[in-house]
């Protein structure tokens, strides 16, 4: 059993990190582009005067940095080769998302727009694997040349967790002599819609409600006459690209059938491991980011004569966030490690408690070392002159999207009860109890 990484892996980093320090630092220091990375971030990232959104100047910086990232070679890695990738396997991808995001906050990283210089590709991984030859063709070309945007309506107002619950619905009708579809609903959370040329909605066609059978992906041109923003919703970090978004009367041919009809669930799914054990990755990196700040600060302060971190109500509660960042990075890169080892599909079916042990603890383990670095560096940690505060909002959402903490410890427990997974064989099922109440044993007193 070795532990070391790869020399090929550790090389990359090296390449890595020269490439972040001779283009996209030189890049985040021109023309004061270094306000989006500081106390006044907010200000400079978000045009509330414009719904909370994004402002145009913050996303062509980060555009900017892909393009670099993209000619250096290093965007890409994790796609396959026939898309200009590296094939980059989980295990390195975990790694490099970890080192990236224990550098801190740059335009090399930021974790609140799901931006970096070595990108995730969620979207070209769906369809790639769900679209049809045309859909193939047209938008995996579109997303890598920036024609294509996708933004994904899965999540309604009265529906979060239980989408087999939702409430949009999709039924045949022909208009002007050509099949299609006709969606009425609403979605929540539709990240990205703001600049989005389609959106992957999902709508009951068949069965009832529960059933994970019956309902199917559309991709719906955001243009489409009866798609409307009703709202964008203002979240705890700014800004937002997040809205409320409206179908009524939306008609749209067979051809914008993603994936197989009533299948769409899966569709949803099936990137959920990869993105997961890569987020987890990320606020691990995020954590050892706030843990060894919090180090290196207790180090330097003068406090009643000494250190700062002679006091050992500064050493313990580092400690223990460091002991669980050290044991949370051997289950990361394992499961990770086992993820190469086997088919996608294979992954729900044997390794996704694993998976969600990694993503809700990390996310747990992110919010707690930035609320520790704060108490930490005091009145300093609680300002927007230190970056801790930004990380404990942006990483608080990852503990409700990408799947609630709830939700996955519930598949956690599916599988370790054997109700789902590969125990589910093993663990045997419950005695039936008898009807019939035991009598009492009588117990002779001793003479």
């Amino acid at each position: 059993m070795d532990f070391a990484l790869p020399r090929e892996l550790q090389d990359y980093l090296a390449r890595l990190d020269a490439f972040i320090d001779d283009t996209i630092r030189p890049l985040q220091a021109r023309d004061d582009n270094e306000r989006y990375f500081d106390h006044r971030r907010e200000w400079a990232r978000t045009d509330f005067e414009r719904d909370g959104l994004p402002r145009p100047e913050w996303e062509a910086l980060m555009a900017e940095a892909v393009r670099l990232a993209d000619e250096a070679g290093f965007y890409r890695f994790s796609l396959p080769r026939e898309y200009g990738g590296e094939d980059g396997g989980n295990l390195w991808m975990a790694v490099i998302r970890e080192h990236l995001a224990a550098k801190g906050l740059g335009l090399f990283n930021d974790l609140q727009t799901e931006h970096s210089i070595v990108g995730n590709f969620p979207v070209i991984v769906m369809l790639r694997d769900f679209g049809s030859p045309e859909q193939k063709e047209r938008y995996i070309r579109g997303a890598l040349e920036g024609g294509f945007h996708l933004s994904f309506g899965l999540t309604e107002p009265e529906h979060g967790s239980d989408a087999t619950f939702m409430a949009t619905r999709a039924v045949p009708e022909a208009r002007e002599g050509r099949a299609g579809w006709r969606i009425d609903g609403e979605k929540m959370w539709t990240t990205g819609m703001h600049t989005a040329s389609h959106c992957v909605v999902f709508a009951r066609t068949e069965g009832k409600d529960g059933d994970a059978r019956g309902i199917t992906a559309f991709l719906v041109p955001s243009d489409t006459p009866g798609v409307r923003v009703e709202e964008y919703l203002w979240t705890f970090n700014m800004p937002t690209d997040h809205p409320r978004v409206s179908f009524t009367d939306v008609w749209v041919a067979d051809e914008a059938v993603f994936g197989e009809p009533g299948g769409g669930l899966a569709l949803a799914q099936a990137f959920v491991h990869e993105n997961r054990i890569r987020q987890a990755a990320s606020s691990l990196g995020a954590a050892v980011y706030c843990i060894e700040e919090s180090v290196r600060y207790a180090r330097d302060r003068t406090v009643f004569g000494q250190d700062l971190s002679r006091n050992q109500a500064i050493q313990f509660p580092l400690v223990e966030l460091a002991t669980q960042a050290e044991m949370l990075r051997l289950l990361i890169r394992k499961t990770a490690w086992e993820m190469d080892q086997m088919p996608h599909p294979e992954v729900e079916r044997r390794l996704s408690d694993k998976v969600s042990m990694c993503n809700y603890w990390a996310n747990r383990l992110c919010c707690e070392a930035a609320d520790r670095a704060m108490q930490v560096h005091g009145g300093i940690g609680y300002s927007r002159h230190k970056p801790f505060e930004h990380i404990f909002r942006h990483h608080r959402r990852y503990r409700i999207t990408e799947g609630s903490e709830e939700i996955q410890m519930r598949k956690v427990a599916a599988y370790l009860f054997g109700y789902m997974g590969p125990r589910k064989n093993a663990v045997p099922a419950p005695t039936p109890r008898s009807s019939t109440p035991a009598k009492p044993r009588m117990v002779e007193a001793a003479q």
